[in-house]
């Protein structure tokens, strides 16, 4: 005869067994789904990782390249290719304390707006009547280009639109922006898009001394003649917008 007893005993076995069975099955599960995550997340910074590097190789590409055949124009210009920027010295754009551009600096800014024409189709969107791509369409795209202006760190005081070297950089940068816009109408046609907006690249800013040349090194007016300068900061699509802009591209006609 059964005993009751162990028959209970035996069910409750049973039912701690299948317990842990249950738990296992959960806890597998559990880790199964954590490394697909794991993997996921490890897939897209990867793949933003390569993004960042491969847009930072093709600013590089898209500086020298300007930087060659702007020195081949007969133009000093210097470009950091850490920070993005294109460099020009303002002693070929304006006299000293002034925020209208030379004579040379006029014929200075229309050569760098030609070679910026020249290359920027082939690194940016175009909306029709801009200038056209002669190459081959860069595998990443800019975002914005700010013209800033920058002075050196002499006190300036005055009146009337110049009362700081932050009104003389921001007037000065303003001028370069306004040259270029004058001397090729069809840069304005340069786009970065994203979604339905159809942004302009070029802005225009001015820090007066706030930001000097990190490496400037020399006497005093060494270092002042490298601050005192126009530059021109290159910025690509982040990996954020990357897949967006791409989408909507087909939306901007090349021409």
């Amino acid at each position: 005869m059964t005993d009751a007893r162990g028959i209970r005993r035996s069910r409750h076995e049973e039912e701690e067994e299948s317990y842990f069975v249950s738990m296992a099955d959960m806890m597998v599960g559990l880790l199964f789904i954590f490394i697909i995550l794991l993997l996921y997340f490890a897939l897209q910074f990867r793949q933003t990782t390569d993004t960042l590097t491969g847009a930072g190789q093709t600013r590089t590409e898209l500086l020298r390249t300007l930087e060659r055949d702007l020195k081949a124009r007969g133009l000093k210009v210097t470009v950091d290719t850490r920070t993005g920027v294109l460099r020009l010295p303002d002693d070929i754009l304006f006299d000293t304390g002034a925020y209208e551009l030379s004579a040379q600096g006029r014929q200075a800014v229309g050569i760098v707006a030609g070679e910026l024409a020249s290359v920027l189709p082939c690194y940016a969107d175009v909306q029709p009547g801009g200038p056209r791509c002669r190459g081959r369409q860069a595998a990443h795209r800019v975002d914005s280009i700010f013209i800033e202006g920058h002075t050196d760190r002499v006190p300036l005081s005055g009146v009337g639109a110049v009362r700081s070297n932050l009104d003389l950089s921001a007037l000065r940068a303003t001028r370069t922006f306004q040259e270029i816009m004058t001397a090729r109408t069809d840069l304005q046609q340069l786009v970065s898009v994203n979604g339905a907006e159809r942004t302009p690249i070029f802005g225009v800013s001015g820090y007066g001394d706030t930001r000097p040349v990190s490496d400037a090194s020399g006497d005093d007016e060494v270092v002042n003649r490298r601050n005192r300068r126009i530059d021109l900061r290159f910025l690509m699509v982040t990996p954020q917008g990357a897949d967006e802009a791409a989408l909507s591209r087909s939306l901007v006609r090349r021409p």
